[in-house]
C-alpha cells in the first residue's frame, strides 16, 4: 500500500479523506504504539487494518510482539536486590563529589 493509492481495507474511516493513509514506514514507527495499547482507536484500527493486508508489516508486528512477550517473560517482576539502591546512590554521590572537587597545585588550603 502506497501513500497515494488508499486501499480500501474495510475499516471505518480508512478511506475517509480526513485521514492520513498509512504507508509502511508510518506503521512501522507506530507498532510499539499499537503493542503498548498507548494510540486511540481510530489509530489502533487503521494501523491494525494496514497490518492485516501488507505481509512485510504483518511480520514486523510478528516480531516486535514476540520481543515484547519474551522481555515481558524473562524481565517482568523482577526485583533488583535488597540494599542495591543505597549503594548505586552512594557510589554516584562519590562520583559526582570527586568530578566537582577541584584542587589547584598551588593550593596549601588544602
Amino acid at each position: 500500500m502506497s501513500a497515494t493509492e488508499p486501499e480500501d481495507t474495510g475499516i471505518p474511516g480508512d478511506t475517509d479523506p480526513e485521514f492520513v493513509t498509512l504507508d509502511c514506514s508510518a506503521v512501522l514507527a507506530d507498532v510499539w504504539l499499537l503493542l503498548d495499547n498507548e494510540c486511540d482507536p481510530g489509530a489502533r484500527s487503521r494501523i491494525q487494518g494496514h497490518i492485516d493486508n501488507c505481509p512485510s508489516c504483518l511480520e514486523h508486528y510478528g516480531i516486535e510482539r514476540d520481543l515484547k512477550a519474551l522481555i515481558s517473560r524473562k524481565c517482568g517482576g523482577d526485583e533488583a536486590p535488597a540494599g542495591l539502591r543505597d549503594r548505586l546512590r552512594l557510589e554516584i554521590h562519590k562520583t559526582v563529589v570527586s568530578r566537582t572537587t577541584v584542587v589547584f597545585p598551588d593550593d596549601t588550603t588544602r
